[in-house]
C-alpha cells in the first residue's frame, strides 16, 4: 500500500481504539492540507534527515514523507506504534520510528543510524506539556539542527519571537533569539485539532546561525536569564544579586538600575561573558 492510499486519520484511530491521551499533553492534527503546509514551510527535506517528535497518528508524518524526506519519528505513547507501523510500510525505507522519552534522546545518534554526519532538520507538533524543554535542549545542545519547525501553544511561539520591552519578552525570547533567527509563521485556531485544546496554536521556525555561542556562554546565560527574568520587577542589581549585581552589570556596560525586560540579547551576552 502506497501513502496515497491509506486510510483517512480518522479511521485508523478508530480501527484502533485509540482516543488523546491529556497526560501527555496529545491533541491530533489530521487535517493533512494543514500538516503538508507545515511540512512545506519546513523548507526542503529531501537533502537532510527529519526528526519528528510525538508524530501520534501520523498525520505530519505522513506530509513529511510525501514531501520526500527520510524521517525518524520518536513517539513515547506505545498505542501509536501499529500506526506508524503502517506508514513505514507505505514508505519503504524512508521511516525510522523510535519508542522513547524525546527529552532522553540522542538525536545526533538517531539521525547517524540513517545518514552519518547528515543535516537535521526538526519538524514536530510538539506535545504541550514538553515543548519549552525540548526547544531549550535542541537549542543548547549537541544536535545543531539546520532548521526546527515546532507548533506550540500561541502563547509559547509569541514567547519565542517577543521583541525586548514587550509583555512576551523574557528568558524563551532571550536564549532562542541569541541562537537562531525565529518566526512565527503559521497560526492555527483550537477546532483545526482533536480534540480542541482549549488555546490556539502557532508554528515557529527558528534557523540557527552558522556562529553559535560557546556551550559555557550559554550556561552563563542561561543562569543569567533565570535569576534576571525570575524577578523580572526588580532591577539587574537586585535580581543578579547572587551572580555579581551591580559590579557583573557595571563590567558587562549595562546599567544596573534597569530591569530584565529593557536589556536587548546583546546586553545578555554581554552579562554572560563579563560573569566568567
Amino acid at each position: 500500500m502506497s501513502l496515497d492510499q491509506l486510510p483517512p486519520l480518522r479511521d485508523s484511530l478508530a480501527a484502533h481504539g485509540i482516543l488523546a491521551n491529556k497526560g501527555f499533553g496529545q491533541h491530533f492534527l489530521l487535517d493533512l492540507n494543514v500538516t503538508r503546509k507545515i511540512a512545506r514551510l519546513a523548507g526542503p527535506l529531501d537533502d537532510c534527515v527529519t526528526i519528528e517528535v510525538g508524530p501520534g497518528p501520523g498525520g505530519l508524518t505522513r506530509a513529511l514523507l510525501e514531501a520526500g524526506a527520510r524521517v525518524v519519528a520518536v513517539e513515547k505513547d506505545p498505542r501509536f506504534i501499529p500506526l506508524l507501523a503502517e506508514l513505514q510500510a507505505a514508505a519503504p525505507g524512508r521511516l525510522t520510528v523510535v519508542q522513547a522519552d524525546a527529552l532522553q534522546v540522542d538525536e545526533r545518534a538517531l539521525a547517524d543510524a540513517v545518514q552519518p554526519g547528515a543535516p537535521v532538520r526538526i519538524v514536530a507538533n510538539l506535545p504541550y506539556n514538553v515543548g519549552t524543554p525540548l526547544l531549550i535542549k535542541w537549542l543548547t545542545g549537541p544536535l545543531l539542527p539546520q532548521s526546527m519547525s515546532l507548533m506550540f501553544q500561541k502563547e509559547v511561539a509569541q514567547r519565542i519571537v517577543a521583541s525586548v520591552g514587550s509583555d512576551a519578552y523574557g528568558r524563551l525570547a532571550v536564549i532562542a533569539q541569541a541562537i537562531a533567527d525565529a518566526e512565527i509563521v503559521m497560526d492555527l485556531p483550537a477546532r483545526a485539532f482533536t480534540p480542541p485544546p482549549k488555546v490556539a496554536s502557532a508554528v515557529a521556525r527558528l534557523d540557527p546561525r552558522a556562529q553559535r555561542p560557546a556551550d559555557d556562554i550559554l550556561k552563563a546565560l542561561e543562569a543569567i536569564t533565570r535569576e534576571a527574568f525570575g524577578q523580572r520587577r526588580k532591577m539587574l542589581k537586585s535580581s543578579l544579586k547572587a551572580l555579581g549585581g551591580e559590579a557583573l552589570c557595571e563590567a558587562a556596560g549595562i546599567d544596573p538600575m534597569a530591569r530584565a525586560e529593557t536589556i536587548g540579547i546583546e546586553g545578555f551576552l554581554a552579562l554572560a561573558n563579563a560573569s566568567l
